[in-house]
């Protein structure tokens, strides 16, 4: 359709608008051209633009279109405003060569973009490359390409043969390296639900997403590059010369959409970058992550295994749950300086509890259940429901507020087998995990304390983190007057402890029961992690009608309230609190009924719940510092701290006795006293990732010591067993 040519103007972040002079117009001019604007060289390396439009002309129904792949850009909009936070209007990514559809604010991403929304766009434009090579080697179906975290990969139906081989990756970089010779462009296009059936009509794949996304009636969009046309919203880089540098990483096997019940797929993974420097880094860095991988590591330091009658559970070795329960016991000793009581609460549940708290409706299908006298029970997945059953077992006073209550409970969660992956994804594990029972007066004081503790845990571990606020989402439950006071009082902790301007808001993306902080900390090699958490939660007060007296309620503490009752929220006789639930017609389904609420009296309020976590899981806590050290952990954390090495067999004696005293003392120690020679028990010592490394003989026999070297082969001498002691007290007190 031909549409409204008029002038636009454009505003960029910094606050600079294009317009009339530099002949902007409606449904001709393109990011590109406000790129060539600005200068040539920004306009050479932008990979998209992200546009918020204030106005549109020419719109019509024929413009709408609805997601047909299954992709989605998981990435915020907001500049990070390194002066006020301040929440900007929510734009879209959008294709360089796209043209503008009215007045907008306009922002041109490059490959390493803050928010990594260049890096995806690009890493996304390499799939559907990597699509087309698929499809011209093999005659693959193409079903679904994503970029992900470092990369991309395509998952394609092979047919009912042997699937690819990892020396196949070299034909796939071969066909991919044609396409981006051709510099084919990204086109977009916009069909409507039957042609989108109509062009897809061989792919059982392709016409199975058509079908369950996009309504009838509606229109979607497709990019085609070269011969390859596939069902996307992109956006996508211009061409696809824009892929400079790029590597097929390896290969694998995957299930139609997640289900093992489904088609088998070959999935290949592959990484690009604008220039061969990049990605020689990333291989470089890519190696030394492969000799840290946490997996190898615990085979070779005996740390942990796996057992297929078990799968994603982790049976933890000796030495391996000393670490364990080194890192639990770091957690506690801080729970006992922070005013945290720690609490144990049962592994099963009925399913009531988990309809009450909405986990059932959530995440049912993650849970393990199983039946008992009739009735559906499960496994919990988590903490926080029964710890608002222990809130509720009494009438609570604002003088016990803040209540903080911590629990390393064993949690399950029933995870697909082909998403097992070392001890980061598993069915079974704890987490440092605990909920604080406020006043919403009390919400920046508690907030603050929980990011000094995070700080303090990750600057012992050597890590570095940053922090994101995540605010109330389109489908938020609750009232907006409280999420806005809410986001407020986060916003004002974190200004507060790390000051203004020193962290990101990413409005929309909340938890749908309350906003949350986003701790991202880096590893050793650069590697982001999201391991703790610290989030605010109104629903869950509501769906338990946790209650606490109120200072100078009308009829005083501890007096009756309105009805003349003095009750807690739950059964008299063993605390359960009373289910109430309507039937929503799906299914059978249960959901909660606010309605069925009890008001409360004047005299009572509602508990601010916060949740969080310093370490996350503690398994995947361990996977994460096992890489992060390398293995080599530090002496506090060490499941080896020192190995006595005789000289000679007429000094094992003596060496046991170093050992003794040294595990007496608390301390993590083994004797070698094999018939080796000297030289190669320090160098298994070594290798072993002992700390320390005790050499024994007549001399230290003679004179209560050590010869001490550490795993670095470097000889620290001779030292009395009182002042090594001492020195290894002194280290682990000090968390070194």
């Amino acid at each position: 359709d031909a549409k409204p040519k008029i002038p636009i103007e454009v505003t960029l972040p910094d606050g600079t608008v294009l317009g009339l002079d530099h002949n902007l117009t409606s449904w001709t001019s393109t990011p590109y051209d406000v790129a060539m604007c600005i200068s040539e060289g920004l306009a050479n390396i932008a990979i998209v633009a992200r546009v918020g439009h204030t106005s549109r002309v020419g719109q019509t129904d024929k413009d709408a279109v609805v997601p047909g792949d299954g992709i989605q850009y998981n990435y915020g909009s907001d500049d990070d405003d390194k002066n006020n936070n301040s929440k900007k209007e929510k734009g879209e990514l959008w294709d360089l060569t796209r043209p503008l559809e009215g007045n907008c604010n306009i922002e041109i991403l490059k490959f390493d973009s803050d928010d990594d929304a260049g890096k995806a766009v690009f890493w996304h434009s390499s799939a559907h490359i990597l699509g087309q090579s698929l499809e011209h080697n093999y005659g693959a179906l193409l079903t679904i390409g994503p970029p992900i975290a470092g990369g991309f990969y395509y998952d394609a139906y092979m047919g009912d043969g042997e699937g690819l081989s990892e020396s196949q990756l070299g034909e796939i970089d071969d066909e991919f390296r044609k396409s981006v010779k051709r510099k084919e462009k990204f086109e977009r296009l916009v069909v409507t639900k039957e042609e989108a059936l109509d062009l897809f009509s061989y792919s059982p794949f392709k016409t199975a997403l058509i079908a369950a996304k996009v309504p009838d009636g509606t229109r979607t969009t497709v990019y085609r590059n070269g011969d390859l046309i596939d069902l996307c919203m992109g956006p996508h880089v211009p061409h696809t010369g824009k892929i400079k540098a790029f590597k097929m990483l390896r290969c694998s096997a995957a299930q139609w959409l997640g289900d093992a019940k489904n088609d088998q797929l070959q999935r290949v993974y592959g990484v690009s970058y604008p220039n061969k420097k990049l990605l020689k880094t990333h291989i470089a860095n890519l190696e030394a992550a492969k000799e840290r991988d946490h997996r190898r590591l615990g085979v070779q330091q005996k740390l942990f295994m796996f057992h297929k009658l078990s799968p994603g559970s982790a049976f933890f070795l000796p030495h391996g749950t000393i670490v364990y329960n080194t890192l639990s016991e770091f957690i506690r000793t801080q729970y006992r300086k922070r005013g945290y009581s720690e609490v144990i609460t049962p592994n099963i549940f009925n399913l009531k509890l988990w309809e009450q708290s909405g986990h059932a409706k959530h995440y049912k299908d993650d849970m393990f259940t199983f039946e008992v006298e009739g009735e559906e029970w499960g496994m919990k997945p988590m903490n926080c429901p029964a710890h608002c059953l222990m809130f509720a077992s009494t009438t609570r006073s604002y003088r016990e507020l803040p209540m903080r209550i911590a629990d390393f409970g064993v949690l399950h969660r029933n995870e697909q087998s082909g998403a097992l992956g070392g001890l980061t994804r598993v069915r079974r594990f704890q987490q440092d995990d605990a909920h604080i029972f406020c006043q919403e007066d009390q919400i920046q004081e508690e907030v603050v304390e929980c990011l000094e503790f995070m700080k303090f845990v990750y600057q012992t571990f050597g890590m570095s983190y940053k922090l994101e606020l995540s605010t109330r989402p389109a489908k938020a439950l609750g009232e907006k007057v409280l999420w806005d006071r809410a986001e407020t009082a986060l916003a004002a902790a974190m200004d507060q402890f790390v000051g203004e301007g020193n962290w990101k808001e990413n409005p929309g993306d909340g938890a749908f029961y309350g906003p949350k902080i986003d701790i991202k900390v880096m590893d050793a090699m650069d590697r982001i992690h999201q391991c703790a958490t610290i989030q605010l939660d109104f629903q869950l007060p509501i769906r338990f009608d946790l209650r606490y007296r109120k200072k100078g309620g009308v009829n005083g503490e501890n007096q009756s309230d309105v009805n003349g009752n003095v009750h807690a929220n739950g059964d008299a006789t063993n605390g359960a609190v009373t289910v109430e639930t309507t039937v929503n017609g799906v299914n059978g389904e249960k959901e909660f009924d606010e309605g069925s609420v009890e008001v409360l009296p004047p005299d009572f309020a509602r508990p601010v719940m916060v949740h969080r976590a310093m370490l996350g899981s503690v398994e995947r806590m361990f996977a994460v510092l096992l890489e992060h050290y390398g293995g080599k952990w530090p002496f506090w954390l060490s499941p080896r701290q020192a190995l006595v090495v005789p000289v000679g067999m007429s000094f094992v004696p003596y060496g046991n006795r170093v050992k003794d005293r040294l595990l007496a003392a608390g301390f993590h120690v083994d004797i070698d006293d094999s018939t080796k020679s000297l030289k190669k028990k320090v160098r298994d010592g070594q290798i072993a990732q002992y700390n320390y490394i005790f050499v024994v003989g007549e001399t230290e026999e003679t004179n209560d010591s050590v010869n001490v070297r550490n795993r670095n082969n470097e000889q620290e001498g001779e030292k009395k067993m009182d002042d090594v002691i001492a020195e290894f007290k002194n280290l682990c007190e000090t968390y070194q």
